[in-house]
C-alpha cells in the first residue's frame, strides 16, 4: 500500500481529516493542513486542479494517489473521494509519509495564452442634452 494512503489511514483513525475538494481548500486556505493527498483518476480534473498550487503557496506537501475509491476507502469512506487533507496525527506524520512519496504533485503550469490585440479606448458617446422646446407665451385672456 502507498504510504499517502498509510498516512490516511492513521489521520483517519487517531487523528483528523477532512474530506473532499471544498473542505480540503478551506483546510489549505486555514494553514490547518499538514498533508493533502488528492486523487488522479477525478473527472475532470478542474476540480483539484487548484489544490497544489495552494498548497504550495501555503507550504503544505501535496501527494497525488491513483484512485479515488482507495483514497476514500482509506479515509474509511463508503464512497470515493477526490481529496484529503491530514490536519493532525498523534505522534507526527509517519516517515514514509514525509519521506519522498510515490509521486509528489507539481502545480499546473500556465499555458502562455496569446493576448487579444488591445483597441484604443473608445470615446463614450455623450447623450444630448433633451432638446428644449421653445415655448411662446400665450397671453392671457383677461
Amino acid at each position: 500500500m502507498d504510504s499517502a494512503y498509510e498516512a490516511v489511514e492513521l489521520a483517519a483513525k487517531n487523528g483528523k481529516i477532512k474530506k473532499g475538494t471544498n473542505e480540503v481548500t478551506k483546510a489549505i486556505e486555514k494553514g490547518k493542513a499538514k498533508l493533502v493527498v488528492i486523487a488522479k483518476d477525478i473527472s475532470p480534473p478542474e476540480i483539484t486542479m487548484h489544490l497544489p498550487l495552494l498548497s504550495k503557496e501555503k507550504g503544505i506537501e501535496c501527494v497525488e494517489v491513483d484512485s479515488k475509491e482507495e483514497l476514500g476507502a482509506a479515509a474509511g469512506l463508503p464512497v470515493g473521494t477526490a481529496a484529503i487533507a491530514v490536519l493532525d496525527l498523534p505522534g507526527g506524520m509517519p516517515k514514509q509519509a514525509k519521506s519522498k512519496p510515490k509521486k509528489e504533485v507539481e502545480a499546473p503550469k500556465e499555458e502562455a495564452k496569446p493576448e487579444a490585440p488591445k483597441e484604443a479606448p473608445k470615446e463614450e458617446a455623450k447623450p444630448e442634452a433633451p432638446k428644449e422646446e421653445s415655448k411662446t407665451e400665450e397671453p392671457k385672456g383677461e
